[in-house]
């Protein structure tokens, strides 16, 4: 899989359906890659997997709902599309609660199928960008030292220079080195400034970082 190229995985254990629909989505201009099955698609995926998926529900070993548990799980959840011969509407209602981006039956219009598509294109286009975004953030405070990042944390509640100095026992003037260093790696000129970067690397403003920790969230 290219890590570039966004692409329509289509899963699907029967095989004539499969090759009617990639043919009608070579057709609408999308890169299209089959699987007959999750398996073989989750075995050949990755963190760099742009595009979206279009899948059965109903399908051995892994079913639809199965795999979309495993992209949530991946750290890159493609947009899926839901396209069965089994639907109903708490099925269906299931499906978008958990993050489908459509769920449609095989019967649906070729058309529907094509937005439907371009819809999940266009989400992961901006989901990647959110991510990477986040990506960047985390790493600039990663980047800090553990009594830099105790500095920032108290910054973050708002504190000043002599109350975080009494809390973390040490001089006024060694915090405002630490500020001063914090800030220029992170690349931030303000408390609001440090408020959105930490925001963005997912970082709880309203709480203490535990010595010796990493700002970068749990998964």
């Amino acid at each position: 899989m290219s890590p570039d190229a966004p692409t329509v995985f289509v899963i699907d254990d029967d095989p004539s359906f499969l090759r009617s629909m990639v043919r009608l989505l070579q057709a609408a201009g999308f890169p299209v890659t089959a699987y007959h099955s999750a398996k073989a698609f989750l075995e050949s995926f990755s963190a760099t997997t742009a595009g979206c998926v279009v899948t059965d529900l109903r399908m051995p070993e892994i079913d639809g709902f199965a795999l979309q548990a495993a992209l949530d799980a991946t750290g890159n959840p493609l947009p899926i599309i839901f396209l069965t011969g089994h639907g109903d509407i708490p099925t269906s209602v299931h499906a978008m609660r958990r993050g489908a981006e459509d769920f449609l039956t095989k019967t649906a219009p070729g058309t529907e199928v094509i937005a439907a598509i371009q819809r999940a294109l266009a989400r992961d286009q901006v989901l990647r960008a959110q991510r990477t975004h986040r990506d960047a953030a985390r790493l600039k405070i990663d980047s800090l030292t553990e009594r830099e990042r105790e500095v920032l944390s108290h910054v973050l509640q708002g504190k000043l220079n002599k109350q975080i100095a009494a809390d973390l026992g040490i001089h006024e003037r060694t915090v405002k080195l630490h500020r001063t260093a914090l800030t220029r790696k992170l690349g931030a000129r303000s408390v609001a400034e440090l408020a959105r970067l930490s925001h963005d690397a997912g970082m709880h403003q309203d709480a203490s970082m535990p010595r010796g920790t990493s700002a970068r969230p749990s998964p």
